[in-house]
């Protein structure tokens, strides 16, 4: 399935059931009283969420999605029946705010529902205008509408260990050596279009779009990089060994993340040289010597190498606490 990351849908709870306006019939009663039943309630909308950051895709195309109406009243004071509710699934991670109202939702855990739009009340049957001095009303009134709204969904992941850097720093493919993600690799300096997931002794790993200079500004994807990341716990800074400046190439992405701000480098971070493999004994030292600059950890990996890639794996879940 398809992977869509912001959507925009019309959402409407359902409309009451209308009252309607019936008599007794009985036998040897001259004139039957009222027995007109009430409508049922509209259905609600509710917003759930799901752990499969494919499942907005099942929404596209579609501009609009209601809920049932509510049924109307019958003979005999029966009561419409209520409208279904209306369950929109999005994936744990989304953030979705009513244009109508500004109200803003966080959906950070799978099953998480909330109610974000009520169903119209289902109008009165001529049975409720009965009075002593009203013994035969022969109106009713009609069901209100459901609540609607604009809602703008973004998908902002949620895991473990984001592996962030310039197009072409071998993220995913050492996102698929070190889990079972099957991301689609290749020698070009272009964004990956979409996250790639896996899952390495626990932990969550994802190879999040690549990025050029100017993403913040919106060059590139621009901005949706850089969401992806807000909810990351730590950041793999992958950076290949074919930059001639590895420096340049790691303030670069560090850049990107200062302008967009929300304390993206305020999150703990790891760096990872990659593609060792391709570069001689003497230019790897050069390079990690320039990073140890940063006084940050600096991890060298090459998917080549298994021994390596065990020990980025220990390494990443020793940041995390979780070994």
């Amino acid at each position: 399935m398809a992977f869509i990351d912001e959507l925009t849908l019309e959402l409407a709870a359902g409309k009451g059931g209308d009252g309607v306006v019936r008599w007794r019939r009985e036998k040897f009663v001259p004139k039957g009283g009222p027995a007109g039943g009430n409508g049922g309630r509209g259905g609600d909308v509710y917003l759930e969420a799901v752990s499969d950051i494919t499942i907005l895709a099942r929404y596209k195309g579609k501009k609009r999605v209601v809920a049932a109406d509510g049924g109307d009243g019958g003979s005999a004071q029966k009561h419409g029946q209520d409208g279904l509710d209306l369950v929109v699934k999005v994936p744990v991670g989304s953030f979705v705010r009513n244009q109508n109202t500004n109200q803003e939702f966080d959906f950070t855990t799978s099953g998480q529902r909330l109610l974000v739009l009520r169903g119209g009340r289902g109008g009165r049957g001529n049975i409720e205008f009965k009075s002593p001095i009203r013994t035969t009303p022969d109106f009713s009134t009609a069901g209100k509408p459901g609540q609607a709204g604009t809602f703008v969904i973004e998908l902002r992941l949620v895991v473990d260990v984001g592996l962030i850097g310039l197009p072409n720093a071998g993220k995913s493919s050492l996102l698929n050596e070190l889990t079972a993600a099957r991301a689609k690799i290749g020698a070009y300096p272009f964004t990956t279009l979409e996250p790639n997931l896996g899952m390495l002794d626990g932990l969550v790993l994802a190879d999040i779009p690549g990025l050029i200079e100017g993403a913040a500004s919106g060059k590139g994807l621009g901005i949706k990089f850089l969401r992806h990341i807000q909810r990351t716990k730590l950041l793999a800074h992958c950076i290949s060994v074919e930059h001639q400046d590895v420096l340049h190439a790691y303030q670069a992405v560090r850049q990107e993340l200062k302008a967009y701000g929300r304390g993206l480098t305020e999150k703990p971070e790891v760096i990872i040289l990659t593609k060792t493999d391709l570069a001689t004994v003497r230019a790897l030292a050069a390079k990690q010597q320039q990073l140890d600059r940063l006084g940050r950890a600096v991890l060298m990996v090459s998917v080549h190498d298994l021994e390596r890639l065990t020990k980025l794996g220990q390494a990443l879940a020793a940041q995390l606490g979780t070994h």
